[in-house]
């Protein structure tokens, strides 16, 4: 059987997230790990864009933004239900959070992790930019475990990469932020198993073109 294949980025927040998802669905893919300074061609041929991930379906359908494969993955196996099915708001809720993240979120975020790294005083303005959907996301967990209840669900597991990296640009800031249940939170995803192998560092594909199944028995492999 040809199965599927996943190009990724190891610390790309984004290919996280399509692991995170894959793992969830427990839906058997070869990962091929790449680094951008060195795209394979063969990435570049079905997904001209050249940023991760992507993925290729055995039928050639190539899906390559992140949510979409995190859905596509679900939408396959859903064991968790991650999607919520029994609830008709539940989706739309998920998806206008993960929204706000992608295209509000992630561009100060962006901007706060650069003057940081750069020392600029511009570094507080972003932070602040930033803890506008932090605080959203502080109030949503002040009575309940996870974004949508007492169990996680699509938008924990896609929102995780990026809340994430702010808790990481100035960690002694955010130790002592007011974001408890932010902390609570990440706490709770680092300790679930999940987190060590949607972050497990795989040898290059360029380097030996050996891809790594992911999603059931990692130990078996295709060349």
């Amino acid at each position: 059987m040809t199965l599927p294949i996943l190009y990724s980025l190891r610390r790309c927040p984004y290919a996280m997230r399509a692991r995170i998802g894959i793992l969830l669905a427990k839906q058997p893919v070869m990962l091929r790990d790449i680094v951008m300074k060195n795209i394979p061609a063969e990435m570049i041929a079905v997904s001209p864009k050249a940023t991760v991930p992507v993925l290729v379906l055995a039928d050639s359908t190539v899906i390559d933004e992140s949510l979409d494969i995190m859905l596509w993955a679900l939408q396959q196996s859903d064991p968790s239900d991650l999607l919520v099915k029994e609830s008709t708001d539940a989706l739309p809720t998920m998806l206008n959070l993960i929204h706000r993240n992608d295209n509000e979120f992630v561009e100060s975020l962006e901007k706060y992790k650069v003057a940081a790294r750069y020392h600029d005083i511009a570094e507080v303005f972003y932070r602040n930019q930033c803890e506008m959907f932090i605080t959203v996301l502080e109030e949503r967990l002040t009575t309940d475990e996870f974004l949508m209840g007492d169990k996680p669900c699509l938008a924990d597991y896609a929102l995780l990469p990026f809340v994430r990296q702010f808790s990481r640009v100035d960690r002694k800031w955010y130790l002592h932020s007011p974001y408890t249940n932010i902390q609570r939170w990440l706490n709770i995803h680092y300790q679930n198993p999940l987190f060590s192998k949607a972050m497990k560092k795989y040898p290059q594909w360029l380097d030996n073109h050996e891809s790594i199944l992911i999603g059931v028995d990692e130990t078996k492999k295709d060349t």
